[in-house]
């Protein structure tokens, strides 16, 4: 598949569109394209692994719920089949902390019939990519 074909360019637009709702506290918008049977896998050293939409909206909700302040910023896109991986860059300040977390994340969503199936999380942009079996040399495709 061309990796600008308009089917990856809408899949990268909205996921830009759920970070953004998810930065503005808006977890209902971020899980909006989510499949309702979803799967949520979660790597960052011990793998957590949640199924259903209301229970992956808890989740994120509990999670959201301990920032005092931060965001989740989309830095790049890589396709690869029915998979977008994103590097993220994350800079948060948890309310119970003065300092801030920063770093970068690999997340990986799965799409099928235009929604989201699967959502996981990465300790880093490489092990998303190891997931998914894609090298880096595909590129970014936005």
């Amino acid at each position: 598949m061309d990796e600008t074909s308009p089917l990856i360019s809408a899949r990268t637009e909205a996921l830009g569109k759920a970070y953004a709702a998810l930065n503005r506290n808006d977890v209902p918008g971020f899980v909006a394209m989510f499949d309702p049977q979803v799967e949520r896998i979660e790597d960052f050293g011990e793998i957590k692994t949640i199924h259903g939409l209301d229970a992956v909206r808890a989740h994120v909700l509990e999670g959201r719920r301990k920032w005092a302040e931060g965001s989740c910023k989309p830095e790049r896109f890589v396709a690869s089949g029915d998979r977008i991986i994103v590097r993220v860059k994350v800079r948060v300040r948890l309310k119970t902390e003065e300092y801030w977390r920063e770093g970068l994340i690999g997340d990986v969503f799965t799409f099928h019939s235009g929604k989201v199936t699967q959502f996981c999380s990465f300790i880093d942009e490489r092990r998303a990519i190891e997931w998914v079996d894609v090298s880096d040399s595909n590129g970014p495709t936005s």
